[in-house]
């Protein structure tokens, strides 16, 4: 066994090993409380080839990346870089041996600048020992530069877009001179034409014989950028295709080991009264004169790219971002909502983009995220919770909604992405909402849990819930709208109805 130090040194000198395959991993299995997260698994990657993970949430993918990027280590089996067994204790040590991992989650530090966060830990120094800012900033833009990214090095990473501090981190990554780059969702929060610049760094690298392992959820990503694929499921290895030997329905068939027969399950709901009218809505320099009217069982779609306003329309609604102007009634009657806790006061819940940040309380468990929402009111007699009961409920709510956890005392940060987000829709649930915001509702979830959480959805329109579904796939938004809202710059460009929107007609409303 080689020692990462060792290989380092290999690699620098230019002597690397030789073998068929740059990166592989034989008959891994790591363990959690309670969760076999991967069962004797393999995976093998080739030179200049971009090679996609599939599987649904929970099926192991990111936890073997964390292996291969040195911060889980396995319980068994062996990982081989160029043919050479290594043992990667650290992060820094895959760095090291030539492995970058892109999370999904940015790990960039806002308050500094891009140079700064692409170079930290080893800046250029003067003479005297101090960093060389110039020498920094030209080493950014040169490599800013090769990848074609329009970014200013001395930017802060803190008022770049989720997109820019994407390409941030991969422009980090290729700064290591990295023979393997993990990417995990990449393309989750970039617009079309943003993924489009973001394929051609990947086809670049490619073509410079750099190994990219690509995790996506969709469909058209797989076919359109990676060479193979594998495909993993609950945990176990279920087996690896070019990408031109195989059809949609045959890789959803292997993910999730059944037929998804309708993915888009939107029913005919009668309409009911108008539930929420908002009328020229405006907060200064985001949006401005946002009018629309949503009806109970309605679900209004949301299109629009990125930084069209969107999710500040959702925001002011919920009182998060009170807005300057305009005007909103419920049931009409008019109502000033200046704080979420006015919202849901008014029965509104709002499922926000980033579930990280804005969404799951991290350290502590599955039950006390769900019924975060619903401790206000309900479940609460003469200021004392009504524990068991709430348990009972959000256990039932779990079930329900097929969220995979050992327990419910398990910490939400150790659930999947999709997982999260399931625990997410469960504490609005619970609220028995009237009015449903839901921005992005399945960002980052495989093809099985959004089939559920479509079908959840269309469920509590049964029930007379209007809901608004702001959604950058464009299938989603055509799949599952009564109508569709399209804004572009702060401003309503047009509405249209379900029975006459198509994709070329969201995307020409959007871009005007």
């Amino acid at each position: 066994m080689v020692s990462p130090t060792t290989m380092a040194a290999v690699r620098k000198s230019g002597a690397v090993p030789n073998s068929e395959y740059l990166l592989a991993a034989e008959g891994v299995r790591k363990e959690f409380p309670g969760v076999v997260a991967l069962d004797d698994v393999t995976f093998r990657l080739k030179r200049g080839s971009v090679h996609a993970l599939m599987g649904e949430n929970g099926a192991g993918k990111s936890t073997l990346m964390k292996i291969l990027a040195g911060i889980y280590h396995p319980d068994r089996g062996s990982v081989k870089l160029k043919g050479v067994e290594i043992q990667l204790q650290s992060p820094l040590d895959a760095l090291e041996n030539g492995i970058a991992m892109i999370h999904q989650e940015l790990n960039l530090m806002a308050p500094m600048t891009v140079a700064e966060n692409i170079w930290i830990r080893r800046e250029p120094l003067t003479r005297l020992g101090f960093v060389d800012h110039k020498e920094m900033n030209r080493k950014t833009a040169e490599l800013f530069n090769r990848l074609n990214i329009a970014i200013h090095p001395q930017t802060k990473v803190g008022e770049l877009s989720v997109a820019k501090r994407q390409m941030v981190e991969i422009a980090k990554a290729v700064s290591y001179e990295s023979d393997v780059l993990i990417m995990d969702e990449p393309t989750s929060a970039l617009t079309e034409r943003e993924v489009a610049h973001l394929f051609e760094i990947i086809r670049g690298l490619r073509d410079q014989g750099i190994g990219i392992v690509y995790i996506t959820h969709k469909m058209n990503e797989l076919f359109e950028i990676a060479d193979e694929f594998s495909v993993f499921r609950d945990g176990k290895y279920i087996g690896t295709h070019a990408s031109s030997d195989v059809t949609r329905d045959d890789i959803i068939r292997m993910m999730v080991g059944r037929e998804i027969t309708q993915m888009f399950p939107k029913e005919d709901v009668p309409l009911g009264e108008v539930v929420l009218s908002v009328k020229n809505l405006t907060l200064d320099g985001v949006f401005r004169d946002v009018s629309f009217e949503v009806r109970a069982g309605e679900i209004l779609g949301v299109a629009g790219l990125v930084g069209s306003g969107r999710s500040n329309v959702a925001e002011s609604l919920f009182g998060v971002t009170p807005a300057s102007s305009g005007t909103i009634e419920i049931d009409g009657k008019p109502v000033r909502i200046d704080s979420p806790t006015e919202a849901i006061r008014h029965r509104m819940a709002f499922l926000t983009e980033d579930r990280k940040e804005t969404g799951c309380l991290l350290i502590l468990n599955v039950l006390e995220n769900m019924q975060l929402a619903v401790l206000q009111d309900k479940f609460v007699r003469n200021g004392f919770v009504e524990q068991g009961a709430l348990s009972a409920q959000c256990e039932d709510m779990c079930r329900k909604l097929r969220v995979k956890t050992p327990d419910m005392n398990e910490r939400i940060e150790n659930l999947s992405g999709g997982n999260q987000q399931k625990v997410l829709i469960g504490r609005w649930m619970l609220t028995n909402p009237r009015i449903l915001i839901l921005d992005e509702p399945t960002r980052g979830i495989d093809v099985g849990a959004k089939a559920e959480i479509h079908r959840l959805v269309t469920e509590m329109t049964r029930n007379g819930v209007a809901v608004i579904m702001i959604s950058s796939e464009m299938p989603e938004v055509l799949g599952m709208s009564d109508r569709i809202m399209v804004m572009h710059e702060g401003r309503v460009t047009g509405f249209l109805d379900r029975a006459e929107a198509t994709q070329i007609k969201v995307m020409d409303l959007a871009a005007r």
